[in-house]
């Protein structure tokens, strides 16, 4: 008899960021086939991170947790694959369960994949051209390189993988793709892609991060000043001022951006196509996001790592026709720590009373429970190392935004052990949605600083994480 649990088709890319997604509207790209995900389904306007760098927002979807329970604060902290995590539970259930593509949780027996009827994923970052994969096999698996583009390498896997299922049992399939992390190489198809054209510049290109704490202007990551050669794909001028050279560096990393996003686009397509020729799409949640945002241009930056809203916000795409109406729109505060919830819940397992996160599945359908959060508790651990930036954390409401940049390595592994005198930011969305004022010492936002300090403190309590010692 054929198990009618639906299937999960979870599709992830890596930095990419919704601002770059039709379906989003972005005034800068066309993602057709990721649009028809939306148009099918349910694009959600809220889903955001809880920390936003690619290992520890990945351990957060898998266990369920976040980064202060499933010890996966920084990229130098591998995830303990005996932890517990949905697709485990899945395959415990009887889900044919497979992953191909970025891993990012660590390599070897004790990091390697887990809950999984097989794998293959890249080492670290992986490369975009004829890539090494780490295979399924004893002790962590075997490595070969393999000839082809990424892109189109992780989504043969995974075509091949279904084509080869049981097709009396449901399957939970994680198609993972590196692109479009940095270093931004396009593949032959997409390389003539916008040669001619200007891409349209953010509002915030040419910010000077006055007015704000001094992690803003701290940070190591403009467009183009803190670019080299292998972003750029040339050499990099140094004669220009750092307003030429935004401007300049801008249409440079941009438009490789974007190139790499077409062939996620592309192979995105092709599983849909699958879906339909199969007689599969009734019956498939199919999920597209993104590890965490991305900064394209936005505040003169690229990465991510800021409680700012571009890094903030996880692009999240659902398409599942049995359940969700076409073409609608939710703004519900998701979180990354919801995704495992939400599959178990679809699958009918039970949700382990140690997981985080709760199923959003009323919001499917268009409901939302009238218990459902309207704040959510952010921390990025990673003090100082890769692009300057602070340790901080914070709450996010629908109006407002307090950071406290703590600014301490707190013996994180991967953080560099040197403090810097903390601060607050509090940014109000509805009147500065670009976040360039920082009011949290004005006077008429004292009682509003006093309440979300107090709710930030509270968050840390309900999720067992600990305050820095000198928040007051």
């Amino acid at each position: 008899m054929t198990d009618q649990r639906p299937n999960i088709l979870f599709i992830m890319s890596d930095d990419h960021a919704s601002h770059a997604m039709s379906c989003y509207g972005s005034r800068i790209n066309e993602t057709p086939n990721l649009d028809r995900i939306a148009q099918g389904g349910v694009r959600f306007d809220n889903c955001f991170c809880t920390n936003s760098i690619c290992t520890p927002s990945r351990a957060v979807i898998l266990a369920g947790t976040y980064n202060h329970i499933n010890g996966v604060t920084t990229l130098s902290t591998p995830m303990d694959n005996r932890l517990l995590t949905f697709p485990k539970l899945l395959q415990q259930s009887g889900y044919q369960t497979a992953i191909y593509g970025k891993w990012h949780l660590g390599i070897g027996p004790q990091h390697c994949p887990t809950g999984f009827d097989d794998w293959a994923v890249i080492p670290g970052q992986g490369f975009y051209h004829n890539p090494e994969f780490i295979y399924k096999g004893p002790d962590g698996g075997s490595r070969r390189t393999v000839q082809g583009y990424v892109t189109d390498l992780i989504t043969d896997m995974s075509l091949d993988w279904l084509r080869a299922r049981d097709t009396t049992r449901p399957f939970c399939l994680l198609c993972h793709h590196k692109a479009p992390h940095r270093p931004w190489y396009p593949d032959e198809a997409h390389a003539h892609l916008y040669l001619n054209e200007q891409i349209p510049e953010p509002d915030t290109l040419y910010d000077d991060y006055a007015n704000r704490a001094s992690a803003a202007r701290a940070a190591q990551m403009r467009v183009g000043v803190h670019m080299d050669s292998t972003d750029l794909k040339c050499e990099v001028p140094r004669n220009l001022s750092e307003a030429e050279m935004r401007r300049w560096a801008y249409q440079r990393y941009i438009k490789d951006y974007l190139r790499v996003v077409a062939s996620v686009d592309d192979n995105v397509g092709r599983l849909l196509d699958y879906l339909d020729a199969e007689g599969l799409t009734e019956n498939t949640l199919v999920v597209y996001t993104s590890d965490q945002g991305f900064f394209l241009g936005d505040h003169g930056w690229y990465d991510k790592r800021f409680m700012y809203e571009e890094s903030l916000r996880m692009p999240l795409i659902m398409r599942f026709p049995r359940e969700v109406p076409a073409g609608s729109v939710n703004d519900d505060m998701v979180l990354n720590l919801d995704f495992a919830p939400l599959f178990l819940d679809l699958a009918g397992v039970p949700l382990p009373s140690t997981f985080q996160g709760r199923s959003f599945r009323p919001a499917l359908r268009g409901e939302t429970p009238s218990d459902w959060r309207q704040a959510m508790y952010y921390r990025y651990w990673m003090h100082k190392a890769h692009h300057n930036v602070y340790a901080h954390y914070g709450i996010r409401t629908r109006r407002f935004k307090l950071i406290y940049y703590y600014a301490d390595a707190l013996d994180q592994p991967g953080a560099i052990d040197e403090s810097h005198e903390p601060e607050w930011e509090l940014f109000d969305l509805d009147k500065d949605p670009h976040e360039l004022m920082n009011v949290s010492r004005a006077p008429e936002y004292t009682k509003t600083v006093r309440l979300l300090t107090a709710q930030l403190h509270e968050l840390q309590s309900q999720v067992g994480d600990a305050r820095y010692p000198r928040d007051i």
